[in-house]
């Protein structure tokens, strides 16, 4: 497994630690709704499952940063910055908890600019992906993050913003484990051979 194999796995560990931590530990709460509840409710102050939570936040950011270094060597243009931004933004939310001393205005900025570049992220990918022979994964890419875009617009709107939240983070993440386990996998359109002199 070569060094971009490696970093890559976070990019599966990551995703799978946080949706797990917010499934177990909704499940875990009392009285506690992912309908209508933030998954940052989870880690907030003084919540029983602050920690648990927040090691999935801290998990997710530290394997989207390695799987962010990654597509740099893999995959031309932007998205790997992207990547790494989410998961910045996502270890950002981590250090400033719901009713913490940064104030939850803190908060609200990462989670914000970490929902953005989730959904950057694939539609940053998709021409190169295209270029690489995969114009379906690429169709795919747009897809889920426009998919992505509306969920969580949606959770900053309405009723059930609980349930678009994580609608919205989770058809992201299963585009991060999918690309992720195509690099760890080997796959031909991954090759860090197939980018281009010059590129970035």
């Amino acid at each position: 497994m070569n060094r971009d194999q490696l970093l890559a796995v976070g990019g599966v560990i990551g995703p799978a630690t946080f949706v797990g931590a917010w499934a177990i530990s909704g499940a875990s709460t009392e009285g506690f709704s992912s309908m209508q509840s933030a998954i940052s409710d989870l880690a907030a102050v003084g919540a029983p499952t602050r920690i648990a939570m927040t090691t999935g936040f801290v998990v997710f950011g530290l394997g989207t940063i390695a799987f962010g270094l990654a597509l740099h060597d893999v995959l031309e243009g932007p998205a790997w910055i992207a990547a790494i931004a989410t998961g910045a933004c996502t270890l950002g939310v981590a250090a400033a908890p719901l009713g913490g001393w940064t104030g939850d205005g803190v908060h609200a900025t990462f989670a914000g600019l970490g929902y953005a570049t989730l959904v950057a992220l694939p539609v940053l990918a998709a021409k190169p992906i295209a270029r690489r022979g995969r114009p379906a994964w690429a169709r795919a890419s747009v897809a889920i993050g426009a998919v992505s875009a509306v969920s969580l617009l949606a959770s900053t709107l309405g009723p059930a913003h609980g349930f678009w939240q994580r609608l919205g983070l989770t058809v992201g993440d299963v585009w991060i484990v999918t690309t992720a386990a195509a690099i760890v996998a080997g796959a031909p359109w991954t090759q860090t051979g197939q980018r281009r002199v010059g590129e970035s």
